[in-house]
């Protein structure tokens, strides 16, 4: 017989479930007969338990995992045989009108809709590019080089300036009162440096050692110590000691103290140039995928399992307590965030997901075993050793899931891109890394 398949609303259907009730019985005594040759019950030798009281035991409990079994097992025949692909798990209530010697079930649930592309030619992406000028070697160079600064003390009429390290002792009062973090002894910071707020560094700069000063300092509202953001507090800070800062001239040494194969200077800059060009290739991956989604979301056209949705939704919540709990905040498990504020992310990533994987199976854009290779060999690279990182990767399989992942989205990327109306745009280097 075949199964009737009722469309309720969108992606909501309705299948009827019949069960012959001797089989249900017939399968729970088979059951709870070989429950009774292992059970263990007070008064009686193992294997020696009567079927009436094994029955009275585990009879209701055996009964509930017989009807489960049976369920599941006929909803996924049906399910199979009217050829749907069910998104998330059916809702299965006993229905009111069974037929005589048999047991019916209605199964209430979604499947995952019909995913329609309209032509991608007629879609329009925004390419980045950008490039590893020398400009950008030598910015790289001059973070290695103050990596690896030495101090040496100035004269003590010297006045502080950008780059010298300062020590320090201050304190901060708030309506007449120290506040927490508000005074410290022997501290050190760069001047020019951003560590401290402008205020504070303002006020440093152009004292001498020995000196001390009061000034006013307005803490942003958005400042992290919310104790004391949004308001002013009065400090007095004393310096104690400048030094000077002396950066390593680029020369050999250096690339030697780098570990660059080629100790050189040219070496030094054609490593800086190889890995940067590196990092630049994975952002602009990164950025022109994202670009590709958008173009690739608003050329789709489907419904949305509110099943799958509300998945999504749960994990972002999941994901954001954990955030709360690592940050130390109590009871973040119980924190009270509505489901509406993750449901348009949620949306998006169902949506996107689908189209996505509607794209790779209409046009086998599966990742290739050589493609999976590639990249986590383009990975590891980068590394000291990149044979361990490659161990790395194969000995774990959500690991290799993850690259394989990647790997379909930069050739759904490719696939768009071929196809779609593409503007280049350029720009700096600057910009390129300033953007997460």
């Amino acid at each position: 017989m075949a199964v009737i398949v009722e469309t309720l609303e969108k992606l909501e259907r309705k299948i009827t479930l019949t069960l012959p009730v001797g089989s249900i019985q017939s399968e729970v005594e088979s059951r709870l007969k070989k429950l009774a040759r292992t059970v263990k019950m007070d008064g009686f030798r193992p294997g020696k338990v009567p079927m009436n009281v094994v029955g009275q035991r585990y009879g209701y409990s055996v009964h509930t995992e017989v009807m489960n079994d049976k369920v599941g097992e006929a909803f996924f025949n049906a399910a199979n045989e009217a050829k749907l692909r069910v998104a998330g798990q059916p809702r299965i209530t006993e229905s009111e009108a069974s037929p005589e010697g048999e047991m019916a079930f209605d199964a209430i649930f979604e499947v995952y809709p019909e995913v329609k592309i309209a032509d991608l030619a007629t879609a329009e992406v925004q390419k980045i590019t950008a490039e590893v000028t020398d400009s950008a070697i030598d910015k790289t160079l001059d973070i290695l080089r103050k990596q690896r600064r030495t101090f040496a003390q100035r004269a003590h009429d010297a006045a502080a300036q950008d780059g010298d390290r300062v020590t320090v002792d201050f304190e901060g009062k708030i309506d007449g009162e120290v506040f927490a973090g508000g005074k410290a002894e022997d501290f050190q910071f760069i001047v020019g440096d951003g560590q401290m707020l402008k205020e504070f560094e303002d006020a440093t700069r152009g004292m001498k050692s020995g000196e001390s000063k009061t000034f006013q300092l307005a803490f942003p509202a958005e400042y992290h110590g919310k104790d004391v953001a949004g308001k002013t507090a009065d400090f007095m800070v004393t310096v104690k000691k400048i030094e000077s800062a002396h950066l390593p001239e680029v020369n050999e040494a250096l690339a030697k103290s780098l570990g660059i194969a080629d100790a050189t200077v040219e070496g030094l800059r054609a490593d800086i140039k190889k890995n940067l060009e590196r990092e630049v290739k994975f952002r602009l991956l990164a950025r022109n995928k994202a670009a590709v989604m958008d173009a690739l979301v608003g050329k789709a056209e489907l419904d949305l399992p509110n099943t799958s949705v509300q998945a999504e939704v749960n994990r972002l919540l999941e994901g954001a307590r954990a955030d709360l709990k690592q940050r130390g905040i109590k009871d973040a498990d119980k924190a009270p965030i509505p489901d509406d504020v993750f449901r348009p992310q949620a949306e998006r990533r169902v949506r996107l997901g689908l189209v996505v994987a509607e794209l790779v199976r209409s046009n086998s854009l599966q990742a290739k075993t050589e493609q999976i290779k590639a990249h986590i060999e383009e990975l590891a690279a980068s590394y000291e050793k990149p044979a361990d990182v490659m161990r790395w990767y194969y000995s774990d399989n959500n690991r290799l899931a993850e690259v394989e992942a990647i790997v379909i989205e930069n050739n759904v990327t490719d696939f768009v891109m071929a196809k779609a109306t593409i503007s280049e745009k350029s720009v700096s280097f600057d910009e390129l890394m300033a953007q997460n």
